[in-house]
């Protein structure tokens, strides 16, 4: 087994409602493209001598525990940029306060559920409470200044926190809270988004069309967990299906796709692990959780990490890095695969890799497929005929030709028609009845002739 194998699988889903799940719970996990074009190679980064400020022991056994640190190369990227200067957007169950994982990292927040706190610090929701503190620590946590304790992906980046409200105790429709949500994380700055929640169908509302396009034409890179087979999701749902999202699955801790702690689906770009991940609560416990809850904050801070390290590179170019620079497994069918997408992902290499520009989103276009998909039928309208003035008289019907000129004292065919032709039936038969009389007469004189007697 290789380092680069040794990735695992992250997303814990509860069902909260209406269909609509997280990937997270403490333990165990609760059950959860177009070929790129390129132009002229991205230069890689040159590593610093000298690592980051801030500290690192690999040796504490809970830094230990994030075997994810090696295996997706993390550690090798930071000795390029910790993330600092990238905002990353959690839209979640809000990010709690525990002691020291969070100092000064969140830049901002809000609540679109109706029922938490205006800052989106307050964590809301009947059910996993703690989901979105738990992906804010894996995508951007501090760690301890001894540099023990759990430590985030890009622990210098800063988060912004949004609170959602999952299921029927939420004030404000899902589908709404997302699109505002979104639309709040690209007004306030943020470089990266990451959503954990899936909604079990392919199918998204329209109010999302507007508010993704809103961020992709903002150059926000958009991050998706693909859902879990252990709470349902047994093939990728929106937004995890909207193109253009990058789509994370989740692997094991040997690089295998996970079977209860992932799904499948022709979306899915990447993949990170999605088992046995470490989570920070909103009360500062450290939990051990599932699913690609987990998976998608892993790439979402590899993504502030590339974005640090190539501040010119736009959204699609930080994609691209990171679904080409990812690592094949020997089970993929194909690139995407449906499981696996385009490989495992290694943080190193999306970072400091020479890569060839990307002019399309890799992940698809939403604006094409709006084009095609959201056409409104348009019924066919008769063809206008101009109707007849009131009382107007049909024309009659166009004359005879007339027929060539010929000679007047030739018969026409008109005057054999009507004129010759039956003169001749009546004059005929009354010639031969008049000779046959004629002739009659004559021999009865002839015959009294003869009779007469002489004198």
């Amino acid at each position: 087994m290789t380092v680069h194998r040794m990735l695992s699988s992250i997303v814990a889903s509860a069902a909260l409602a209406a269909s609509v799940l997280l990937a997270a719970s403490p333990a165990a996990a609760a059950a959860g493209a177009a070929p790129v074009q390129t132009e002229t190679p991205t230069p890689a980064p040159t590593p610093t001598a000298t690592p980051p400020p801030i500290p690192d022991d690999p040796t504490d056994p809970v830094r230990a525990q994030e075997y994810w640190l090696d295996g997706a190369r993390i550690r090798d990227a930071w000795r390029v940029t910790r993330g600092e200067g990238v905002t990353i957007a959690i839209i979640d169950t809000g990010i709690g306060e525990p002691p020291v994982m969070f100092d000064r990292a969140v830049a901002g927040g809000t609540d679109v559920s109706g029922n938490g706190s205006a800052d989106g610090r307050t964590p809301v929701g009947p059910l996993n409470v703690n989901h979105g503190t738990w992906v804010a620590s894996v995508a951007a946590g501090r760690g301890n200044p001894d540099g023990t304790g759990m430590i985030g992906v890009a622990p210098e980046a800063e988060l912004l926190s949004v609170s959602l409200g999952f299921g029927a105790s939420a004030a404000v429709p899902f589908v709404d809270q997302v699109a505002e949500a979104m639309h709040w994380a690209v007004d306030h700055g943020a470089d990266v988004i990451n959503l954990s929640f899936t909604t079990n169908t392919l199918d998204w509302d329209e109010s999302w069309d507007e508010a993704f396009l809103y961020a992709f034409d903002h150059d926000v890179v958009v991050i998706v967990a693909a859902g879990n087979r252990r709470s349902g999701t047994s093939i990728v749902g929106a937004p995890a299906t909207i193109p253009g999202v990058l789509t994370v699955g989740g692997v094991d801790q040997t690089g295998t796709a996970s079977l209860d702690a992932s799904t499948q689906g022709i979306t899915i770009g990447i993949s990170a692990p999605s088992e046995s991940l470490l989570g920070m609560s909103a009360d500062g416990t450290l939990v051990t959780w599932d699913g690609t809850s987990g998976a998608a904050p892993i790439v979402a801070g590899a993504a502030a990490l590339v974005r640090a390290a190539h501040p010119d590179l736009d959204a699609v170019g930080v994609i691209n890095r990171l679904i080409r620079t990812a690592i094949p497994v020997p089970e993929m069918r194909s690139a995407p695969d449906v499981l696996y997408g385009y490989g495992l992902l290694d943080a190193n290499a999306a970072v400091t890799a020479s890569v060839p520009e990307a002019r399309v989103n890799p992940m698809g276009d939403l604006r094409d497929w709006i084009r095609v998909h959201r056409r409104a039928a348009s019924p066919s309208e008769p063809e206008p005929t101009a109707a007849p003035a009131p009382g107007a008289v049909p024309p009659l019907p166009a004359a005879d030709p007339p027929s060539a000129p010929g000679s007047p004292l030739l018969p026409s065919e008109e005057t054999l028609r009507y004129g010759t032709l039956p003169l001749l039936a009546l004059t005929v038969p009354g010639i031969v009845i008049a000779l046959g009389v004629t002739a009659a007469a004559r021999r009865i004189r002839t015959e009294r002739g003869r009779r007469t007697p002489i004198p």
